[in-house]
């Protein structure tokens, strides 16, 4: 089953544990900045099966996007992640990961600080990670 960035948005809305009628009511409501941003990243991908862990190579790039997900990106592909409590997501953040391995996993535990200043500002609750791959044709 194929997903788009608007659908992932709305299941991260339903796995906060918002109700169907404010899962509709988000359909019509503006997009925020984030969301069209990673609409714009994901343009011409097909989202994969969710994913529980991905690798995490010396090579991953993360993308934070405000407000809304972590783009990580290894290779061609395309790792989104929408934490539980997207609305903590700030790319003034500085992302502290606690890991016993080269993968990242939705229950390792992510801590922010502040890069100016380096005082905890919160922790990330990971979501599943969804691949978005380049759509052949």
């Amino acid at each position: 089953m194929f997903k788009t960035a608007a659908t992932l948005i709305s299941a991260a809305t339903i796995a906060l544990g918002a109700s169907a009628a404010m899962a509709d009511d988000h359909k019509d409501a503006p997009k925020t900045e984030g969301e069209i941003k990673l609409e714009k990243m994901l343009e011409g991908r097909v989202a994969g099966e969710a994913q529980s862990c991905i690798r995490m190579l010396p090579s991953t790039d993360l993308t934070v996007i405000d407000g809304t997900a972590l783009v990580y990106k290894s290779g061609g592909t395309l790792y989104v992640n929408v934490p539980r409590n997207a609305d903590q997501v700030d790319d003034r953040d500085t992302l502290m990961t606690r890991k016993s391995s080269n993968r990242l996993c939705r229950t390792d535990i992510v801590t922010t600080v502040d890069r100016f200043h380096g005082g905890y500002t919160g922790n990330i609750l990971l979501g599943d990670f969804i691949p978005y791959r380049r759509a052949e044709g």
